[in-house]
């Protein structure tokens, strides 16, 4: 699940603790760029269950209607389509779910005010009524429900944001791509795999988490002689001018440029340009995308730079 653009977002933010906090204990930023990684993961895995926690708070509130002194006929025989949904059964019983759960003993039930807020907006959106009204009763059209329903509810949604920060710092800048692979492993489910069903693994393969510590220590090693050809490529800036976050992402950018032969120049200089958008000033993209420009291009009349 965790993909080479997380990673590189991990990088750039402990890289810039490092050298803010004046550590020189490699070894230890090291164990914390994993460690922030493994919060990555643990959230996938937190925003799956929330899918299950509206579920049975739908399930709650139709038992407390039929609970009532005087229920209503509709209160009765309510329309349990919804939380009979079968794409949310199979998740419910998945296996590697139920394990992540049970060890990291986390819960939504702190949170039912939030809960209760969301599933109110979902029953009133017309996702929900089409849905609800729909005489077809399959696994796709219920898998097709909860995807829209995260796309339009879950993604982008500040409230959750706020509660997902009061459980962990280090989910600040994680949720918009996490969201995409909740996303996408909502399209992945099959009604044939049951609680077998793979959810997306922590790392892609050995490669990915090899990219992570390989980038991170090179960031940190080499981090005088990429400030070195910043400096030289930047002559008429005083280095202290620069925004110290542009120059830790141009120190991991080069240290990516350099070490790794088979990542093309073109999709290093992308990446951390857009990081640069993030994470930075308004001038930094174009700033930081002509400065190391320059490098490459330096670089390569020099016969020290050789790949495209």
């Amino acid at each position: 699940m965790i993909n080479r653009v997380l990673i590189r977002l991990k990088i750039i933010q402990i890289v810039y603790a490092y050298h803010q906090n004046g550590s020189k204990n490699l070894d230890a930023a090291e164990k914390e760029l994993f460690f922030s990684l493994s919060k990555a993961y643990d959230l996938y895995n937190y925003l799956l269950m929330l899918m299950i926690a509206i579920t049975e708070y739908a399930q709650k509130r139709i038992d407390a209607a039929k609970a009532k002194l005087a229920p209503t006929t509709e209160e009765l025989y309510p329309n349990t389509k919804f939380i009979e949904n079968k794409f949310i059964a199979q998740l419910e019983i998945n296996k590697q779910l139920t394990n992540f759960a049970t060890n990291q003993k986390r819960t939504w039930a702190n949170d039912q005010d939030f809960i209760k807020g969301l599933y109110d907006k979902i029953i009133t959106s017309d996702i929900y009524q089409s849905y609800m009204n729909s005489e077809e009763n399959s696994y796709i059209a219920d898998r097709e429900l909860w995807r829209k329903i995260y796309k339009t509810f879950i993604f982008n949604n500040d409230s959750l944001d706020q509660v997902l920060e009061d459980q962990s710092l280090y989910w600040n800048d994680d949720k918009e791509i996490v969201d995409t692979f909740v996303l996408k492993t909502i399209k992945r489910f099959e009604e044939k795999n049951g609680a077998d069903q793979e959810l997306l693994p922590e790392f892609k393969d050995d490669e990915d988490r090899e990219f992570a510590r390989r980038l991170f220590r090179r960031s940190i090693l080499n981090a005088d002689y990429y400030r070195h050809l910043i400096s030289e490529n930047t002559k008429n800036w005083d280095l202290d001018r620069i925004a110290f976050m542009d120059i830790i992402i141009m120190q991991t950018a080069l240290a990516e440029i350099l070490s790794f032969p088979n990542i093309p120049i073109s999709v290093s200089l992308n990446e951390y340009v857009e990081i640069a958008k993030l994470y930075s000033t308004f001038k930094s993209g174009s700033f930081i995308n002509g400065t190391l420009d320059g490098i490459v291009n330096r670089l390569k009349k020099e016969g020290k730079l050789t790949k495209n």
